[in-house]
């Protein structure tokens, strides 16, 4: 795996692991600048940690995604956090458990 995949699912578990969250994801822009998220469950918004990353790196300025990374225990990633990776046309799109361990 290149290192910079490595990346940022060592970024998406750190957040996780930081914040004791359900999901941690991050992502990585067109000139290789990474967001890293949580999901976020407050009584008037819910986001998942991949909609929160990649919110977070539209609202920086990313016009698009090389690479995407999800972290969680649970099912993943929804029909949601795919549509919003392929919509930003990221090439790769990691699904790993809380140890790292990429998911088929």
């Amino acid at each position: 795996m290149d290192p910079e995949d490595s990346k940022i699912i060592t970024l998406a578990r750190s957040a996780r692991a930081r914040n004791e969250a359900r999901e941690g994801a991050a992502v990585r822009d067109e000139t290789g600048r990474t967001y890293a998220a949580t999901n976020v469950e407050l009584a008037a918004l819910r986001l998942s940690a991949v909609q929160a990353a990649v919110a977070m790196a539209v609202s920086g300025g990313a016009r698009s995604l090389e690479a995407a990374a999800l972290v969680t225990s649970g099912e993943g990633p929804s029909a949601e956090d795919r549509a919003v990776v392929e919509e930003l046309g990221a090439k790769a799109f990691f699904v790993a458990d809380p140890a790292g361990t990429l998911r088929d």
